[in-house]
């Protein structure tokens, strides 16, 4: 009788965690990303002060450029959205991404599209493939840039191994391989 109420107990709490887990799933990137997993999480910080924390959700299949996935950035601090679109395109230029004028389009469609970010705010971004990509502020659909080389381009910024923050694409990518 003891085995089995501990095989019960164990049972439920095995239940509890995966229900646990499978809330932690922000909705917005349940519904783009099905059966999301979080690959990783790091922070992002510039002269040891914190800008953002990120995290990467994957499917199922872990990340591949080619795969619906999402970066949520979740902001430390109160930025303006012009030049969250500024340092973005900076970010592309350093890793190699597009043309000069395909950057500069890619600025003024982001610079159109970033809200200001107050301490707390989180932008999420979205990878659909073949389209492009679909952005939320704090879970609400903000729009979308339908270009998939603008997608490769920005989430290059975190994920290319050319990226200007190494260590945040390792923390991003910790988990991010298939489960076996």
């Amino acid at each position: 009788m003891m085995v089995l109420r501990r095989l019960v107990a164990l049972a439920s709490l095995a239940c509890a965690c995966a229900l646990a887990q499978a809330a932690a799933v922000p909705g917005h990137v349940e519904q783009s990303v099905p059966q999301a997993r979080l690959a990783g999480a790091g922070a992002f910080t510039w002269f040891t002060m914190k800008i953002y924390s990120a995290e990467l959700w994957v499917g199922p299949q872990g990340y591949q450029p080619q795969a619906p996935f999402a970066l949520e950035l979740r902001y430390a601090r109160k930025l303006d959205g012009a030049k969250i679109a500024q340092a973005s395109a900076e970010q592309m230029a350093r890793i190699g991404a597009g043309s000069a004028a395909q950057r500069q389009a890619w600025l003024a469609r982001m610079t159109a599209l970033f809200p200001d970010v107050n301490e707390g705010s989180s932008i999420t971004g979205v990878n659909v493939p073949g389209e492009g990509a679909r952005f939320y502020l704090d879970g609400k659909p903000l729009g979308t840039v339908a270009d998939p080389a603008f997608a490769r381009a920005f989430f290059g910024i975190w994920l290319d191994p050319a990226t200007t923050a190494p260590a945040l694409r390792t923390a991003l990518l910790a988990n991010a391989a298939p489960p076996p």
